[in-house]
């Protein structure tokens, strides 16, 4: 059942770095003010002696991933860096020959029980949520895949064929893609250009009235300044979820906002994306806010594209957040909920009618969840974790492939650009905004494509 391009891995470097953010972000009610980057380097060799060199890189999103109201964030952080460091040892181990989709499956295990073991040993009062034992894996996970795509002088995205893995997608989902590969479900060259989703924090200024600490460094200071800089076209709008008055008022202030800079570019089309970081009581929320909003400004509605997951995210603990009545006046995607095939089914049991992947969550399952959401026809769209240099190419380069995304999140420009420092340089398209665009078709290069 082995192949020839099977690797092994042969040694595995972890290091960390922090960088301040640019400005405060605030989601989830928590306000974040700097990431921690987790990095791996990886040597795998192939069966018939190909040696690859792979990089992996994302941020340790803790008030993400673990927004716990029982353990500090600073312990969280900790308790996610020292997971990494563990899983890092874990996969320096895998001396057995694979496919980096086997790997991430022979991985998945052992990851949960170095949860386990942190858990005890730390006497953690709670338990390590899975979602941020995978954003802690996340990093190796990618790493593989560029390291096994390096070392066969092949993109990453050429290597899902039946002619690179022994098993098909019904080892790895379900029956339903028996005789199935992600080579389906993806395409073999990268979109040329996709548009940008420009984030649009909670304390973010829209105009110079509400500006009142400038940063002065010379990028943009306003949701204004930063449409015309950057030639934006598509807005994620960060929202309370528990304040109905000011969700709304905030919406309908920048599409007033977005209108009046728009209409001078002569610019007459943009979409809005939706965040309530699960904060929304119930389904209710959200059906009042956007008939208060169609009330208030009907461009708005009409301009909204879709909205991410509004509700807790414990979906089995809250099966009454049902999602049928709004996801039929806009798509409602699931983020922080989806961590496999399981909970997907259990999303659209429950009214949603979208995905949205991260690459934050492991390469190998955004690739898988992708393929399911097109297999069972879901809107589909990618998004980053405030993802700077590496991790955001690695997140722009999955969204290029899966031929039903409409367009890329990426805010690591705006609040810790320090992170793109050298990136920018070698991929200018990728972070160079001038259109509302990034140029995603520079993403050609062995493994990963950069």
């Amino acid at each position: 059942m082995t192949k020839p391009t099977d690797i092994v891995v042969r040694d595995v470097k972890p290091s960390t770095e922090t960088i301040q953010y640019r400005t405060p972000m605030k989601f989830g009610g928590r306000v974040v003010t700097d990431v921690t980057l987790f990095n791996v380097e990886v040597t795998v060799e192939t069966q018939n002696g190909q040696i690859g060199r792979g990089f992996g890189s994302m941020p340790m999103g803790n008030v993400w991933g673990w927004p716990s109201q029982q353990i500090d964030g600073s312990q969280t952080l900790k308790t996610m860096i020292e997971v990494a460091q563990r899983f890092s040892a874990a996969a320096g181990q895998l001396n057995e020959a694979a496919h980096p989709l086997q790997h991430a499956r022979t991985l998945h295990p052992p990851l949960m029980d170095i949860g386990k073991q942190l858990e005890a040993e730390f006497l953690l009062p709670e338990a390590i949520p899975q979602l941020a034992l995978l954003v802690a894996g996340s990093p190796i996970d990618a790493a593989l895949h560029d390291a096994y795509g390096k070392a066969l002088g092949l993109n990453s995205y050429n290597t899902l064929g039946k002619e690179f893995i022994a098993e098909d997608l019904a080892s790895f989902l379900n029956e339903d893609f028996a005789g199935e590969y992600l080579d389906q479900y993806t395409t073999r060259e990268p979109q040329p250009t996709m548009p940008l989703y420009h984030l649009v924090g909670a304390l973010d200024p829209l105009d110079h009235d509400e500006l009142e600490q400038p940063v002065g460094d010379g990028l943009p200071e306003t949701l204004a300044q930063w449409i015309v800089a950057d030639g934006l076209t598509h807005l994620k709008i960060k929202l309370n979820g528990d304040d109905l008055d000011w969700d709304v008022a905030r919406v309908a202030k920048i599409d007033k906002v977005a209108t009046a800079v728009q209409s001078q570019r002569g610019i007459d089309s943009w979409f809005y994306s939706l965040d309530f970081n699960e904060k929304c009581a119930s389904v209710q929320y959200v059906l009042d806010f956007l008939a208060k909003l169609q009330e208030v400004s009907p461009s708005a509605m009409d301009r909204v594209q879709y909205i991410e997951q509004p509700t807790h995210r414990d979906l089995r603990k809250h099966p009454e957040n049902k999602m049928h009545a709004a996801a039929k006046i806009k798509p409602v995607v699931i983020d922080e909920s989806l961590i496999d095939l399981d909970t997907l089914f259990l999303s659209r049991e429950q009214g949603y009618s979208g995905v949205a992947l991260k690459a934050c969550k492991g390469h190998s399952e955004a690739l898988l969840m992708g393929a399911a959401a097109q297999k069972y026809k879901l809107f589909l769209c990618v998004q980053d974790l405030t993802c700077p240099g590496a991790s955001f190419l690695h997140s722009a380069s999955i969204a290029a492939r899966l031929p039903t995304i409409a367009a890329i999140e990426g805010n690591g420009r705006q609040y810790c650009p320090l992170g793109n420092d050298g990136w920018r340089d070698r991929f200018p398209a990728m972070f160079n905004i001038t259109d509302g665009t990034v140029g995603t078709g520079v993403l050609t290069g062995p493994g990963l494509g950069f």
